[in-house]
């Protein structure tokens, strides 16, 4: 699990199959001050994070799979929830 920051949305006109119906987010990985580390990565969400949010972020591939329904799909990491700041 990761901490990340919503910087963007990605759309597709032509992507795999298993992406139908999911929202693409760009996310900014964080370390534990807040700053942004290593690349910017695209997530599933289901949550509707907005952009400048914080979420939780997962990298693990096959948990990924498990979480959208295809043994096939070539996600990797999707937001798990979204960081309440208040």
């Amino acid at each position: 699990m990761l901490l990340g920051s919503v910087i963007g949305y990605a759309t597709a006109t032509i992507k795999h199959p298993s992406f139908e119906g999911w929202r693409l987010v760009i996310v900014q990985p964080l370390n534990s001050e807040r700053k942004p580390e290593a690349d910017p990565v695209v997530a599933i969400d289901k949550f509707n994070a907005a952009a400048g949010q914080h979420v939780v972020l997962n990298s693990d591939g096959k948990g990924a799979r498990e979480y959208i329904g295809d043994d096939k799909s070539p996600v990797r990491y999707f937001v798990a929830g979204v960081v309440d700041d208040d």
